[in-house]
């Protein structure tokens, strides 16, 4: 694949952390063809098909109930060779998964779903899934977005912080469970005590974070 290609594809990336995510895609493959990636959730499989162009072998993770739907888009893109589906959310991912260890780990979101130290868990077994030096990528809701209008643990430790968001919140975005809200350093923080080494944390400005983790 030649670099205009790679370039254009990167440009189409609106999220920072899944640029980074591709362009790390594109680094491994110069020496390796045959990089791995888990994408969790598989969404609209948008992301998976990237890296798919790229080369890579990519595993999409999402919910059974999603599977009929998730895999029609798969036999619908052009790469049905390249990209499977797995039957996994982050709360069950099974042991010895296709395409294990991997090569990059996109979570895109799902995390705030859970109290602190069930997502700390979360992270320490992602990152057992990875090749030393394997690279995750995690997005997760910011306490400093709108969300955190008028929620109610807005100021408790985030170890404690799992409520629900303010009712005219609930009512404008449908998240109707409880939620761990997280600011930058909190997400630096669990990537850190889950024993990842953290390469770069970031806010957007609609106020949620990322991180990109690599294990060592």
């Amino acid at each position: 694949m030649n670099n205009d290609i790679n370039a254009n594809l990167l440009e189409t990336g609106n999220d920072e952390t899944e640029r980074l995510a591709l362009e790390e895609c594109v680094k491994r493959q110069r020496f390796d063809q045959r990089v791995s990636v888990l994408v969790i959730p598989a969404g609209r499989c948008e992301l998976g098909v990237k890296f798919a162009r790229l080369g890579a072998q990519v595993i999409v993770a999402d919910n059974a109930s999603r599977q009929s739907e998730v895999e029609g888009r798969i036999l619908a893109s052009d790469y049905r060779d390249s990209i499977t589906y797995l039957g996994a959310s982050i709360g069950s991912f099974p042991d010895n998964a296709p395409g294990e260890p991997y090569d990059i780990i996109v979570l895109r979101r799902g995390l705030c779903s859970m109290p602190y130290e069930q997502a700390r868990h979360i992270i320490r077994q992602l990152l057992l899934k990875l090749k030393i030096g394997g690279r995750l990528y995690v997005s997760i809701l910011g306490l400093h977005s709108e969300l955190g209008d008028d929620y109610a643990d807005f100021d408790k430790p985030v170890e404690q912080r799992f409520c629900k968001l303010a009712p005219r919140l609930i009512k404008k975005y449908d998240i109707t469970n409880e939620v761990c809200l997280y600011s930058e350093r909190n997400l630096f923080m669990l990537l850190l005590e889950a024993g990842a080494s953290v390469l770069r944390t970031l806010t957007t400005t609609h106020g949620n974070v990322k991180a990109v983790g690599v294990r060592v």
